[in-house]
């Protein structure tokens, strides 16, 4: 069993059910401490190589997934990993597409879905999710 992320690293957001995940830019270096043992990267060009597992989610900035199907799959198994991984989330900035990934995690694991964009401002960073049909997208994952 890998150990999770600790609440102290940069970025972690910690889910409703206690499980982390961290959030990040990946124009910015790669936080200290441990690497990711899985993440999910979702830009709109295929992402660098990496030493960790991890799936590509096409999702040009500003916008919504390519494949909303894709897109559950693929939050479906980073949530269910973070239960005893590390796993990580990031787009170019670290705010819009990862704002949105994150408050889909957090519907997923029990938030109303109303309420996700909102906890994750308060928890991960005031200003993710930054369009309106991001937050619309994340109303509508829990349906």
């Amino acid at each position: 069993m890998t150990e999770t992320w600790q609440t102290t690293d940069d970025g972690v957001l910690r889910l409703p059910s206690g499980r982390l995940i961290r959030g990040r830019g990946l124009s910015r270096p790669l936080p200290s401490g441990p690497a990711p043992t899985f993440a999910v990267y979702l830009l709109g060009k295929q992402p660098p190589e990496v030493a960790w597992e991890s799936r590509w989610l096409r999702w040009p900035d500003f916008r919504l997934p390519s494949s909303d199907a894709q897109a559950r799959a693929l939050l479906g198994e980073a949530w269910a990993r973070a239960d005893r991984e590390r796993v990580e989330v990031a787009c170019e900035g670290g705010r819009g597409r990862t704002g949105t990934a994150l408050a889909c995690l957090a519907v997923l694991d029990g938030a109303p879905a109303d309420e996700a964009v909102d906890y994750v401002r308060r928890n991960y960073h005031p200003r993710a999710v930054e369009t309106p049909w991001q937050k619309r997208y994340v109303r509508h994952f829990g349906d």
